[in-house]
């Protein structure tokens, strides 16, 4: 899927919008990528669905997954996303259901200390599909500060389920938002007490501020932090402050062979 190394932003846009999906990330053309996704969205909600014993509106449904590709990566309170979509709770929860079978949606849960908020982070599990579903294209991702962040989001953590689940049998995605505001991306439980942490930007320099959230993840578990993570954009890995680096997004995949 991957051409080299990334470097720079554009390139890395270009990486998230190729898709996952083989028959849309081999095809070369921009514009025939575009029609499969677009396509496939299709098959989903008129086919798929019928297929898995579902009778469900396809416009409906439809216009329920371009507010997921909107929200991608996001925590937006359930009733403003099926609100948004013109659809009422119990039919959320229906495509909900549906759409975690069909492997095309999925939520990353809170890491749950009684201090957190236990809302669940939700995405689009491709990119590329979840840009299609919102019907944005490039320019406008590169335009539109918050669904880039979104989109470098959801692109990251695509990269992190298979890699999770060769680091440790155990592991389980989440994130953390608290009351008092600190945030952190992504969580990798590791069990046993200990955690990665993980800040993903579209900055090519993030800086020791970027890192406040893992600091505070650091200084609450102290020898349960195994490690901090911010990844970036830029070409260059460093040192952030004790146990926190910065790394290139690339290099989830720069030691992968074949």
């Amino acid at each position: 899927m991957f051409r080299g190394s990334p470097t720079g932003l554009d390139d890395y846009v270009d990486q998230a919008l190729r898709s996952g999906f083989p028959e849309a990330a081999l095809n070369l053309s921009t514009s025939g990528r575009l029609v499969w996704l677009d396509s496939y969205i299709d098959h989903v909600v008129n086919r798929d669905v019928l297929a898995a014993g579902e009778q469900r509106d396809p416009v409906r449904l439809r216009r329920y997954l371009e507010v997921l590709g909107l929200s991608t990566a996001g925590l937006p309170a359930e009733s403003t996303v099926y609100q948004a979509a013109g659809i009422n709770q119990r039919t959320a929860d229906a495509y909900d259901r549906i759409l975690a079978a069909l492997y095309l949606t999925e939520l990353v849960p809170a890491w749950a200390t009684n201090r957190l908020n236990r809302r669940a982070k939700r995405y689009l599990t491709d990119p590329a599909l979840a840009l299609a579903a919102a019907r944005v294209d490039e320019r406008s991702v590169l335009r539109d500060g918050d669904l880039l962040g979104r989109l470098i989001d959801t692109f990251v953590v695509a990269q992190l389920r298979p890699e999770v689940t060769l680091l440790h049998p155990h592991a389980r995605l989440h994130h953390i938002r608290s009351r008092d505001g600190q945030e952190v991306d992504v969580v990798i439980d590791l069990g046993g007490g200990e955690v990665i942490g993980i800040e993903i930007k579209a900055s090519s320099a993030p800086t020791a501020r970027d890192a406040r959230h893992l600091m505070w993840l650091r200084d609450q578990l102290g020898p349960g932090f195994r490690a901090g993570v911010v990844f970036h954009t830029g070409p260059i890995p460093f040192d952030l402050d004790d146990r926190i680096w910065a790394l290139p997004i690339c290099a989830l995949w720069a030691g992968r062979t074949g």
